[in-house]
């Protein structure tokens, strides 16, 4: 019979947990995610300081009562990676199986419209920046965390040199988005450093981002569903598939070392795919 593996918490283990994922390089984001899961993970244990097999699959189950499955997957990959940190791999939690969608959700796309409306809105209402930084998005396809690379040299040299996840890749800007964002640092006097910055002079983040365009949905007439940094991305991967046809050069641009996660940054409505086989008469009879 199997000895039964338990994993005893001494109360120290989120702070030494943090600072390994620091010693791995890991992004500041996964960083705080994985901390604030495992902080939900601890809050479930409660008093308790012995872990096993049984009380992690309770655990698996109260988080499917209470989350969607993509936030359980999520929530598990941070309690595995905190248990191959503390040597008890054979503790893993299995991930639960969904059936991919093939097809973006309509109520979740943003349209080249309702892209516009937003940038309009922003504008009309005197918030240049924020404008800005959904335009700079939408056209470079990068991540809202790659926007503190956005520095005044940079932006004169035509291309953004990121280092993010590891990885170093070069962004190239249009001449009408570096001559906006020129503008738009000359108009308040930056002339050097990051161009995008808030209030207190820090890197525009993604929580601060998404609440000024959430703000905007009203006026500008676009679901709340549809607004989040990160669907301008989506966005740009879209448009930039249907020009150009280049999966592995949308790739490069999106800084993806995997072809399969650029596919679902370029998947469509159902609806697109419903006009096509309309189209497609020639097996009628």
């Amino acid at each position: 019979m199997k000895e039964k593996v338990t994993l005893k918490i001494q109360g120290t283990e989120i702070r030494e947990f943090e600072m390994y994922l620091y010693e791995r390089e890991n992004a500041e984001a996964t960083i705080r995610k994985y901390i604030t899961d495992l902080k939900c993970f601890f809050s479930f244990l409660g008093g308790d300081q012995e872990v096993d097999k049984p009380r992690l699959l309770s655990y698996k189950e109260w988080l499917l009562e209470h989350y969607a499955v993509n936030s359980v997957n999520s929530m598990l990959a941070a309690l595995n990676q905190f248990l191959i940190f503390c040597g008890y791999c054979e503790l893993k939690i299995r991930r639960v199986k969904t059936q991919k969608n093939l097809f973006l959700q309509e109520e979740k796309e943003l349209t080249r419209k309702e892209y516009k409306r937003l940038v309009q809105t922003a504008r009309a209402e005197g918030k240049a920046q924020l404008a800005l930084c959904i335009e700079t998005i939408a056209v470079t396809g990068i991540r809202v965390s790659e926007l503190k690379y956005f520095t005044v040299e940079q932006v004169k040299k035509g291309r953004i040199e990121v280092h993010n996840k590891g990885k170093y890749r070069r962004i190239f800007l249009t001449g009408s988005i570096r001559k906006k964002l020129l503008i738009y640092a000359a108009a308040r006097k930056i002339r050097s450093g990051c161009i995008f910055v808030t209030k207190n002079g820090k890197p525009k983040d993604r929580s601060n981002l998404w609440s000024e365009m959430k703000a905007l949905k009203e006026k500008a007439g676009v679901s709340g569903e549809k607004i989040f940094p990160h669907n301008l991305r989506h966005l740009f991967a879209r448009v930039y598939y249907q020009t150009t046809k280049d999966l592995t050069g949308l790739a490069d641009v999106l800084g993806h070392s995997s072809l399969n996660v650029t596919r679902i940054y370029t998947s469509n409505t159902g609806e697109l795919y419903q006009r096509q086989l309309d189209r497609m008469t020639v097996l009628q009879i």
